[in-house]
């Protein structure tokens, strides 16, 4: 099977969100082909380079989401400077416009729409003009960024019934919501979408929504390729949180939410199978308006032999000691955490708390340290035995890979208790790698902690310091306590979260997918003498019925139906038509005219007498192909 991996800001690169995972899968399915179609967010990201792929990696095809059009026109852009022709030009803006006034618009203000199908319609409609428009003639990024678009934009942020946030764009609205709109939309120009490309792949899967996803909308439409998208954590979800913050107006926040709450809808609508990695990822995909019946919860595979010495090692740990091992950042909410330990200091006098921090990307993170130290000095003063003994703190603060914590193991051997404070998390990676080593763990009810944890953890609400120093205490007076849950919490985690149930699950969905939705390529029914190759394609993919998503879906195939009765002629006293037309046989579907029966005898249902029964079908066979100088095969 051939698959075609869709990556943003991941897998290949050394650094991003999808590496590790996407990683493990493709060394997991070595006996599939795999081409990776990526797209990178950063200068620096590409800088850093690739991991070392396996070989069952065949293409690898890149392309950047940043920076200017004449940054990435060399490699991946396909004639995105030409200028377009009056007819170009004319249906540039006709798509366009559908798009824009979809994003704009408020859902009911649609008026076919009254629960926002119909602006879910015109944004798809838009997006696939544009697709078909770019595929035809090129040109498509330097379109978005024309003035055309600006006015395109203009018109529609003044047309009536668009939402509030919008009412007040100014041009330089408009030109920032078009230069975000055209970087989302590159995969849209790019030369990806042949025969020799994603059109030769058995199947598409993203690794996440949104521009990782168009690739596999694309394919899907131009050649019928089924698409699986995985969200361990939901594109929507991610957006929301990161443009709240980014250094744009109050009008091109809510026309960027809109954008990409369209786009993650159509997404969703489109995709053949969703795989979230947890139940908070899925409930969030619900509320998009993703079908459950599309929905498969796949959790996240880690790599369980890194904490298998740990876990089996029976040392439970400083039992004084707590750890917090992640990010540095304000969502953490370590200022919750170190208020919390001030109460577990005042029962518990030799308590400490290591907190271990991944290494600092930003400078957001490196003043919420510098934070965070400053209150831990304020409320831990150094303190010391006697007069002659230097003071010391009981929370330290450690880099992880340096002497103290060389590795994450170590900082969990260490640990007789594993917290997590968290006001916003999505899967808690830190805390099953603690569940792997054997610890019990004390974490805030966000995310999908609880759905990781299930009973093998204490869980409190989050930004209540009080709750959470209960339940750090509970677990230190209890040594008997810790080691079950340690044991538990380990149990679990070699149960729901290791590389191998996550290959498996994918292994089983990729072969769902292509024996229920396979791609048929007129190329593949042709020899290399170029004869017709016999039973190229089955006899029962030209049916209709649910089971080869032919036709209307559901419901007995036309020649199963149950025979109409036949008149014998016209009743006394009618009028004869002039000229009697033949009875309609039941009709297979789409059978290909080369490959019609040459015998006359019909395909049609036989009905054992006594009424209802077994019904025997006679259906014809693909027979393209000479028997004895006949062609008559028939099942």
């Amino acid at each position: 099977m051939r698959i075609g991996l869709l990556t943003e800001g991941g897998y290949p690169y050394a650094t991003g969100e999808s590496r590790l995972w996407c990683d493990r899968l493709v060394r997991g399915l070595a006996r599939h082909d795999f081409d990776v179609y990526a797209l990178s967010r950063s200068a620096r990201q590409e800088d850093a380079g690739w991991i070392p792929l396996p070989p069952q990696v065949r293409r690898v095809r890149t392309a950047p989401l940043w920076g200017p059009q004449e940054d990435w026109l060399g490699g991946s852009g396909r004639h995105a400077v030409r200028a377009y022709g009056r007819r170009e030009r004319r249906r540039f803006t006709t798509c366009f416009a559908e798009l824009a006034t979809a994003v704009c618009r408020t859902p009911d203000a649609v008026p076919d729409a009254g629960t926002g199908t119909g602006c879910a319609t015109a944004f798809a409609d838009g997006l696939y003009g544009l697709a078909d428009l770019a595929r035809e003639h090129g040109g498509l990024a330097a379109a978005l960024r024309s003035e055309t678009a600006v006015r395109v934009l203009e018109s529609a942020c003044r047309a009536g019934g668009v939402r509030r946030g919008v009412h007040g764009a100014t041009l330089p609205d408009h030109l920032a919501f078009a230069d975000r709109v055209e970087r989302a939309l590159r995969p849209l120009s790019l030369d990806w979408y042949g025969e020799d490309g994603l059109g030769a792949v058995d199947l598409c899967h993203a690794a996440s929504g949104g521009s990782a996803a168009l690739p596999g909308l694309l394919a899907k439409r131009f050649f019928g390729v089924p698409l699986l998208v995985t969200e361990y954590g939901v594109h929507l979800r991610t957006h929301y949180l990161t443009v709240a913050d980014a250094p744009v107006s109050a009008p091109v926040r809510t026309l960027l939410a809109a954008f990409q709450n369209l786009l993650t809808a159509e997404v969703y609508r489109r995709a053949d199978v969703l795989t979230p990695g947890n139940t908070h990822a899925r409930r969030w995909q619900e509320r998009c308006g993703a079908d459950r019946a599309k929905l498969r919860t796949v959790h996240p595979g880690m790599a369980a032999d890194r904490f298998a010495a740990v876990g089996e090692s029976g040392d439970g740990g400083d039992p004084r000691t707590l750890v917090w091992v992640g990010r540095l950042e304000p969502a953490k909410d370590l200022v919750g955490l170190l208020h919390a330990f001030a109460e577990v200091r005042r029962e518990e006098p030799a308590a400490r708390l290591r907190i271990v921090c991944a290494p600092v990307r930003d400078a957001e993170s490196a003043t919420y340290r510098t934070h965070c130290e400053a209150l831990a000095a304020q409320l831990f003063p150094d303190e010391a035995a006697d007069a002659h003994t230097v003071g010391d703190n009981p929370v330290s603060f450690e880099d992880l890979g340096g002497p103290y914590a060389p590795d994450v193991t170590d900082a969990y051997a260490g640990a007789g208790v594993v917290v997590l404070s968290s006001v916003v998390e999505g899967f808690p990676v830190g805390l099953v790698e603690a569940m792997l080593c054997g610890r019990a763990t004390v974490s805030t009810d966000v995310g999908a902690v609880v759905e990781a944890v299930g009973g093998t953890g204490l869980v409190v609400p989050p930004r209540n310091p009080r709750a959470l120093a209960d339940a750090c205490l509970a677990l230190l007076r209890d040594p008997a306590r810790r080691e079950r849950l340690g044991a538990a919490a380990r149990a679990r985690a070699l149960e729901l979260f290791t590389v191998e149930q996550n290959v498996a699950a994918f292994r089983g969905i990729y072969l769902e997918l292509i024996s229920r939705a396979p791609v048929h390529r007129e190329a593949d029914a042709v020899g290399a003498d170029g004869e017709p190759l016999p039973f190229a394609h089955p006899a029962e993919a030209y049916v209709a019925g649910h089971w080869t998503g032919r036709g209307p879906g559901g419901g007995a195939p036309a020649w199963a139906a149950a025979p109409q009765p036949v008149s014998t002629g016209p009743a006394p006293g009618d009028q004869a038509p002039a000229a009697e037309a033949p009875a309609a046989a039941a009709p297979v579907a789409d059978v290909p005219a080369a490959a019609a029966p040459a015998s006359d005898v019909p395909a049609v249902a036989h009905e054992p007498a006594g009424g209802a029964g077994l019904v025997v079908a006679s259906l014809p066979v693909a027979a393209s192909f000479p028997v004895a100088g006949r062609v008559d095969g028939h099942v």
